[in-house]
């Protein structure tokens, strides 16, 4: 089974760009994030048409997830157990989606930003990550809700460079978010609830999932590595390779994040 999590940045500006990774790329099961639109907007049958099954979770223009796969959507989860809210008149984001495809529950994770470190939405990220953890550790605990043997996926943009390598220079980043030792922290807590992040092992240094469309960063290779998968033991014992899809970052209409692909042996 093939594994890919990506951050669109807009499903229909890019729909027939990620129906053709899907095809050459052979993916069984893609989780996308910045989708950028309600359910009903969702363009479900360029991917249908091609065999393929979709589950979204989208509201607005912000936000938004979705899962695509050839190899069964079942129990679709809009959001988990504790999500937190955020804005004005406080509502649960578009973040989240799990579904259980071809025996592997994947859940599409678009981590809030945090903007800056004195914004709110710094301290709801650090919230966020909180409640996903201590969700995530309940779903490997034995009793009526969890499994110590599932297998689970937690796929998507974590808007966090766990490391210093995982950013072009680190000095560029100082006193700003996605590196500070608290996001950083969190991140790692998932290892502390069972998960393991099966990416690294596999990827050379200095490879990066994003850059920004300003200032060449792309051409210069000024990017982030801010995508990633954690995985349940039972599940990241199955894994044989990762690669990171650096072509999809180039040409016209591309997304400013590229696919990361997680291949699980039978």
């Amino acid at each position: 089974m093939r594994l890919a999590t990506w951050n669109i940045n807009s499903i229909r500006s890019r729909a027939d760009r990620a129906l053709a990774f899907l095809e050459r790329s052979g993916t069984d099961v893609l989780a996308l994030q910045e989708t950028k639109c309600k359910d009903e907007q969702f363009p479900r049958e360029v991917f249908e048409a091609a065999g393929y099954e979709v589950a979204t979770n989208g509201h607005s223009q912000w936000n938004g997830v979705a899962i695509i796969s050839r190899v069964g959507i079942e129990d679709v989860e809009r959001g988990f157990v504790g999500q937190p809210a955020w804005g004005e008149e406080p509502a649960i984001e578009a973040r989240a989606l799990g579904a259980t495809c071809g025996g592997v529950r994947v859940w599409s994770l678009y981590i809030p930003n945090g903007r800056e470190i004195d914004n709110p939405h710094y301290a709801y990220k650090l919230e966020w990550l909180e409640r996903l953890k201590e969700q995530a550790a309940s779903w490997l605990t034995p009793g009526p809700d969890g499994d110590p043997s599932a297998q689970i996926a937690l796929v998507g943009d974590w808007n966090i460079a766990p490391l210093d390598e995982d950013v072009w220079d680190i000095e560029v980043f100082a006193g700003r978010t996605h590196v500070t030792p608290a996001e950083r922290a969190a991140f790692a807590a998932f290892a502390t609830a069972g998960y393991t992040e099966v990416t690294r092992e596999h990827i050379p240094a200095r490879t990066f999932t994003y850059w920004d469309y300003q200032q060449l960063r792309f051409p210069r290779n000024e990017g982030m590595r801010i995508d990633f998968t954690y995985a349940s033991p039972t599940l990241a014992a199955r894994v044989t390779g990762v690669t990171i899809d650096r072509n999809e970052r180039k040409g016209k209409g591309a997304s400013d994040h590229v696919p990361v692909i997680v291949d699980l042996a039978d």
